[in-house]
């Protein structure tokens, strides 16, 4: 027996205690102790990482793929996936297009402010208008931003003509929408959609 409720139970017993407390103090310590496998359970330690670098480089890396890389066994990579899984830290298994090869090679970004009220309307919120935007298969981005601007709108089409229809003919036609400033995009340098992982403690 745990020497922590051995020690309550000899106390009930020879009435320090009665036993509302005890049943109380047990409770607080099961608590206690799920709430310390939870964090251990959410931890995430090197190869956790090591994992997750992997099949974001490649999501179709198997299991055993993965345990030889990182030299593991293969039972641990499939806990360690299969709990980061439940947890959300992995949330989906997705392919990589190639917008050029779909005849999508042109990106562009737009800013967009909203206004807010219109006469004796009821206001419009920057996430009414966001949602609305969101909408469009168009876009791939729309995030609600500080500063001048109150969104920030990525989308790809076939070229300079398309991006421009869709920002007159659907765009702006949005209420709320105030206006908006446009950003071809002449060259991707870089465009990821992986998260660093920091693989190794770094030195004092």
């Amino acid at each position: 027996m745990n020497p922590f409720l051995a020690i309550i139970l000899w106390c009930a017993v020879n009435k320090f205690f009665t036993i509302k407390h005890v049943q109380f103090t047990i409770t607080t310590y099961f608590l206690y102790l799920k709430h310390v496998i939870f964090i251990c359970e959410t931890k995430m330690d090197e190869k956790d990482q090591a994992i997750l670098a992997l099949i974001q480089e490649n999501s179709k890396l198997t299991a055993n793929q993965i345990a030889k890389k990182i030299n593991i066994p293969l039972t641990t990579v499939f806990a360690k996936i299969k709990r980061m899984e439940d947890q959300g830290i992995i949330k989906q298994y997705r392919a990589i297009l190639s917008p050029e090869k779909l005849n999508l090679g042109t990106a562009a970004f737009i800013l967009a402010s909203v206004s807010y009220s219109k006469n004796n309307e009821l206001p419009i919120t920057q996430r009414d208008v966001a949602e609305e935007i969101a909408r469009f298969p168009e876009v791939q981005e729309v995030h609600i931003i500080t500063g001048d601007w109150d969104l920030l709108v990525k989308l790809r089409a076939q070229n300079v003509e398309a991006v421009g229809k869709f920002v007159v003919d659907k765009l702006r036609r949005i209420k709320g929408l105030e206006k908006t400033l446009t950003c071809m995009v002449f060259e991707t340098v870089k465009e990821s959609t992986s998260l660093p992982q920091q693989l190794k403690r770094d030195r004092p």
